[in-house]
């Protein structure tokens, strides 16, 4: 009888210590308990993490492109964002995420903000009736050698079509719109984010995209090249350095 008295006993203590352990203060719930970088599977976490500090957060108002932008996520491909986030921007601020690039994100994580991006952000359908300009330059070829660039001269007079009436006669800023030949930017700034930004507009910033520029009149693809090759022509050349004094060679 004891020993059974003592047996029902030791189970007892421990199921109220198994039951105690489980509730210790400052224990982290299932939810709070850490999980490896490379296993977050959650957009919210994952946007938060690497995106919302340039992009904003809920995809707007940040200092750079806004992603929650309808107009931007039909213009490019998934594939094409999918590149962006893996690959990044060389010479712009936009850094790669993907592993194989030196970022931290996997190809799954990578696949997982791409289509949640476009499912939260994208609506397909306001431009399911729209003939949207080619995305790059590369796009612009159709059929002929290859692709169309622009030509600087032709983009000046575009300029003065299209542009001139926000950011002043020669691009340095004007009633409605700051300077876009500010060496600083452009230097910041790829040719392709200049395209973006000539067709897609910013709707954060007031930018109007390719079609209302003008009240009447959408440019042209072969005008949105023109004005976009004016405006990378604008950029400052990269001076080589000079030797030192102490240069041996």
């Amino acid at each position: 009888m004891i020993a059974k008295r003592f047996a029902a006993a030791t189970i007892m203590l421990g199921l109220v210590s198994a039951w105690a352990c489980d509730r210790l203060p400052g224990k982290p719930t299932e939810d709070e308990r850490w999980v490896a970088p490379s296993q977050i599977a959650d957009f919210a976490q994952l946007y938060s993490q690497n995106c919302s500090g340039c992009h904003g957060t809920d995809g707007r108002l940040g200092a750079a492109r806004p992603l929650n932008d309808p107009l931007y996520l039909s213009l490019l491909s998934p594939d094409n964002l999918r590149q962006i986030i893996k690959r990044g921007i060389p010479s712009t601020t936009m850094p790669a995420f993907g592993q194989q690039f030196g970022g931290s994100l996997t190809d799954a994580q990578v696949d997982l903000m791409v289509e949640q991006m476009r499912t939260r952000w994208g609506r397909p359908e306001e431009f399911k009736d729209v003939t949207l300009p080619p995305y790059s330059v590369q796009e612009t070829a159709t059929g002929g050698p290859g692709p169309v660039p622009g030509d600087p001269q032709r983009g000046f007079a575009v300029y003065g079509v299209y542009c001139v009436q926000c950011h002043g006669a020669d691009g340095t800023g004007g009633a409605k719109g700051g300077s876009i030949v500010d060496p600083n930017f452009l230097r910041l700034v790829s040719d392709q984010s200049l395209r973006t930004t000539v067709i897609a507009g910013r709707q954060d910033i007031g930018k109007p995209d390719w079609r209302t520029n003008l009240p009447v009149r959408a440019m042209s693809p072969g005008e949105i090249s023109d004005v976009v090759a004016w405006l990378a022509a604008q950029r400052p050349k990269a001076q080589s350095a000079e030797p030192g004094p102490d240069s041996k060679r």
